[in-house]
């Protein structure tokens, strides 16, 4: 008992109403009403009662926050935390498009999530803005118009044209600490909709794959490991800036010839045998009776008649994704959500091997890439 109290002070310690408004309310796209901002605030710190909430709403309306009708607000921005907020949504919903058992579904996942039914997911695999700050509308713009920015955009190699990757190291303290609190929020609101035993399957990369796996463990999410995706990455390598002849044997940091994606489970219903048995999760899909799933996946940058069909600078390749979404539900049974879908490639992926999935993506240029590539993507054959 006093481990537990233990573990829940925290929750109850000053400005903890404060710091869940702020960080809830810092990833929604939309007003919220006191309730709703309540009920979040509630999954990510603990218990919070609503006259708490809307206290601090009263007291720091227009300072943090716009009323936008009577008990619905939006923050003006995120100035606790320092960062510029995304791309927004189009004002319009739009019903989910289907592909086979996939559907695809234009929505901000930390509002979509708020409205899933609990013990409703049974995998998650996804490719997400781990550095965050390269998926701001003043990044990514500068991306589609070829400007770089945070993006470093290579020059062309033997007359290939290569894809342009983030430079993560350029993020600021703030912004090591946005990625922090963004995944730290997301998997509180997404941990009640998970079945027990699930899987959550998360890529990140060297540089900041530290902070994703904290924020995944202290949310409450159990760690089972990295899956490596074995590719050679465009980054690392380089000679130190403007000294390549002074300092010619010297690589600045390793070169990149691997891709961590995070192996999380939420916790089991007893023994594995009877959360498969009632929730059917708990472990991975064995490739073959003989061969175990492994945790090292041989992989190649994607090729160029891939990214043809869906231009998105974080393509993953097919021939990874069928492999590790064909592993995540060990009886074949559930659904596979993709919250920051992109291009559709993990939607692709999971009608390919017979998996049903929805994916969930807010920015309107990549939601409407998905809807064209998906379908090209489920009849790709990788060689």
């Amino acid at each position: 008992m006093a481990i537990e109290m233990a573990e829940r002070e925290p929750r109850y310690a000053p400005g903890r109403v404060r710091d869940g408004i702020l960080q809830v309310m810092s990833f929604t796209s939309k007003a919220l009403s006191v309730k709703e901002i309540g009920e979040r605030v509630s999954e990510v710190v603990g218990p919070t009662k609503e006259s708490s909430v809307r206290s601090y709403l009263r007291l720091n309306t227009p300072r943090l926050f716009i009323r936008e009708e009577r008990g619905v607000y939006k923050l003006h921005s995120s100035p606790v935390l320092g960062i510029q907020r995304g791309l927004p949504l189009p004002d319009k919903s739009e019903a989910p498009l289907s592909f086979g058992r996939s559907r695809l579904v234009h929505a901000d996942c930390f509002d979509w999530l708020g409205q899933q039914e609990d013990n409703s997911i049974h995998a998650v695999v996804t490719d997400p803005p781990y550095g965050l700050h390269e998926y701001t509308r003043e990044q990514q713009n500068k991306l589609r118009r070829g400007k770089g920015g945070v993006w470093r955009i290579p020059p062309s190699f033997d007359g290939h044209l290569r894809s342009p990757v983030p430079r993560f190291t350029t993020l600021t303290k703030d912004q090591l600490t946005y990625i922090g609190t963004f995944f730290f929020v997301w998997t509180r609101l997404l941990l009640p909709k998970l079945v027990p035993g699930a899987h959550v399957v998360v890529a990140s990369n060297p540089l900041v794959s530290y902070l994703v796996s904290a924020a995944l463990a202290d949310a409450g999410l159990e760690r089972r490991g990295e899956i490596v995706r074995l590719t050679m990455t465009m980054r690392g390598g380089d000679r130190p800036k403007a000294a390549h002849d002074e300092f010619s044997d010297v690589t600045v940091m390793p070169r990149s010839m691997w891709e961590p994606w995070v192996v999380y489970r939420k916790p089991l219903e007893g023994r594995v045998q009877d959360n498969l048995r009632k929730w059917k999760t708990g472990g991975f899909r064995r490739p073959s009776h003989e061969k175990p799933f492994g945790d090292v996946i041989p992989s190649s940058p994607t090729r160029k008649s891939e990214r043809k069909l869906a231009p998105h600078p974080s393509l993953k390749p097919q021939s990874f994704l069928r492999k590790l979404v064909g592993g995540v539900l060990p009886l074949r049974e559930g659904m596979i959500l993709d919250p920051f879908a992109g291009s559709g490639s993990t939607l692709a992926a999971a009608e390919a091997v017979g998996h049903t999935c929805i994916g969930v993506e807010k920015d309107d240029h990549y939601f409407r890439m998905a809807t064209d590539a998906i379908p090209k993507l489920i009849r790709y054959s990788p060689k």
